[in-house]
């Protein structure tokens, strides 16, 4: 069987020089997104203070601190409220159903009282077999929605926690199905969605208990909210690092045609500037952006729908939206969100093989010069982080063929790019350092060095880059270091008349690279050593 993980279908890198790693750095991107602060806990792991269908009693803003005597309180009250839902359980009289809802309400209204929930007091006192029987079949939907919060946020706490629902799985799952209440489907997705958050581990139990075709159903119909939440759950499900689960959840029926319906009801609706949408459209980009970064199949897929077309349409539309209609810090922040998601889902399905991205940016296509346009509108946001996704999807299209490097080359993004490589923070400056290099060069030749492209090397140094270049050999970063003395070999090799070696000494590049003449990584130090002793050896400055 093919291995579909994004390794086995990339264009070859260009190994001596600054090229086209796009493959290693899509599954970079896939497996640290979960390190960066959107993917932190609160991503990962969602406390419920409100249920799905807008009930809570609990305000939030009012109780988030609580002081140790508050705690000991909670954790006493919580002990208590165990207790109570044991005896309601136990009791078979008169009203025990209410009974049993009053207790498990009372439970729930403390496990959602504060951003840091009692959760170890309620497992210490036995709530999790209590729970998982409140969810058997035909117990009412207060009892279930009610059950289902409660593990919802216990499975929202610490990964020991988390690991305490492990006997409710079966249930949670049984109870998305078409026989269950929308509220009481969505909130055992959101349950579920905080186990798949806490780890690998408990993503290959949920996907060997079949949580993933019932969730992936729940994303068909044009249910918004259940829409959100089943998104969200299934992109902790499927982030990896094995592409299998997003191979199987790319060919669900209806599923492609779910995802492209949501994104072009948020494309239309956004005008109305709902801020719900907006979650919506963020969600489905995450689904998308894991799709599209561990699955070669996946890709594929997206790549030959109208997915490309719509994350463009949306790229181009959202910044003129803060212009016309002021907005909340919340909505504008939403917005950005959105809109990074977006770019990382486009920037995955350029970073194909050169066969799809060929294939998807045809020099001269409407799609392809909407793509460079809104890449460019991201690179003039005030938002660092569109910056350098923008950046980071341009370096993808510059590893291309050589038509798409001319489409960038001639665009506006290129004195955008140069710009930001003089001024931008670090992270932003290498992302930048990829593009400019991948404009200069094409696949290695038979001597294992990359094939210059003159015109654009003579442009861009003449424009002042290579100063930016030999400040990331200064960087203490070994990729960034590594990036900045490749670019540097190919101005010593092919700058026009031999002055290679003079700008890099004007720049002060000989001293940069002499920092690595004892450095501990043995690539640098060669490559350092290497170019200082053929450019700068004994005869250098001899003719002058």
């Amino acid at each position: 069987m093919a291995d579909d993980s994004p390794a086995s279908h990339r264009r070859d890198p260009i190994k001596s020089s600054v090229g086209n790693v796009a493959a290693q750095r899509r599954r970079q991107n896939a497996v640290t997104v979960g390190k960066e602060k959107r993917e932190s806990l609160v991503r990962a792991k969602r406390l419920c203070r409100v249920g799905p269908s807008g009930d809570g009693d609990v305000p939030g803003e009012e109780n988030d601190m609580v002081t140790d005597e508050e705690g000991f309180l909670l954790d006493a009250q919580t002990s208590s409220a165990v207790e109570d839902l044991k005896s309601a359980i136990a009791y078979q009289g008169k009203g025990a159903m209410q009974k049993r809802v009053n207790a498990l309400r009372e439970l729930r209204r403390l496990l959602s009282k504060s951003e840091f929930p009692p959760v170890e007091a309620a497992l210490k006192a036995g709530a999790i077999p209590l729970l998982v029987q409140c969810l058997s079949f035909g117990s009412p939907d207060e009892q279930l929605l009610e059950a289902a919060w409660c593990l919802t946020n216990i499975a929202a706490g610490k990964p020991e926690e988390t690991k305490a629902l492990l006997p409710a799985l079966p249930l949670l799952i049984a109870h998305l199905g078409e026989k269950s209440s929308l509220p009481v489907a969505e909130q055992c997705a959101w349950a579920l969605g905080n186990v798949a958050g806490e780890g690998e581990e408990l993503r290959i139990v949920l996907l060997s208990q079949g949580a993933l075709p019932p969730l992936a159903r729940m994303m068909l119909p044009n249910k918004g909210s259940t829409v959100r939440t089943a998104a969200w759950a299934l992109s902790n499900l499927i982030k990896g690092p094995d592409p299998k689960a997003a191979t199987e959840l790319i060919k669900v029926d209806g599923l492609l045609d779910a995802i492209l319906r949501h994104l072009r009801k948020s494309c239309t609706e956004r005008l109305l500037l709902k801020s719900r949408d907006e979650e919506l459209a963020t969600e489905v980009a995450w689904v998308v952006v894991y799709l599209s970064a561990l699955s070669n199949f996946a890709t594929g897929v997206l790549v030959k729908s109208d997915a490309i077309l719509l994350l463009v349409e949306r790229l181009a539309t959202s910044n003129s939206l803060q212009l016309l209609i002021p907005v909340t810090y919340e909505m504008s922040y939403n917005f950005a969100l959105s809109r990074v998601q977006v770019l990382r889902s486009l920037g995955n399905l350029v970073a194909g093989d050169s066969h799809t991205t060929s294939t998807v940016l045809i020099p001269g296509h409407e799609i392809t010069d909407g793509v460079i346009k809104v890449l460019v509108k991201c690179l003039k946001s005030d938002h660092r982080v569109l910056k350098k996704e923008a950046s980071w999807v341009l370096s993808n299209i510059a590893a291309g063929s050589i038509e798409h490097k001319q489409l960038i080359y001639s665009s506006e993004a290129v004195p955008l790019l140069l710009h930001l490589l003089s001024t931008a923070p670090f992270d932003i400056r290498k992302e930048v350092a990829y593009v400019l290099g991948n404009l200069c060069v094409t696949p290695t030749g038979g001597d294992g060095k990359p094939n210059l492209i003159e015109e654009h090397l003579v442009s861009l140094v003449q424009r002042g880059c290579l100063s930016g270049f030999i400040g990331l050999v200064r960087s203490a970063d070994i990729e960034a270091a590594r990036l900045g003395l490749q670019f540097m070999e190919l101005v010593l090799r092919g700058m026009p008349n031999g002055d290679g070696p003079k700008l890099v000494e004007q720049e002060d590049g000989i001293d940069a690279m002499e920092r690595y003449q004892f450095h501990e990584n043995e690539d640098l130090r060669t490559m350092a050593n290497g170019l200082v002793d053929k450019y700068f050896g004994e005869n250098y400055g001899i003719d002058e």
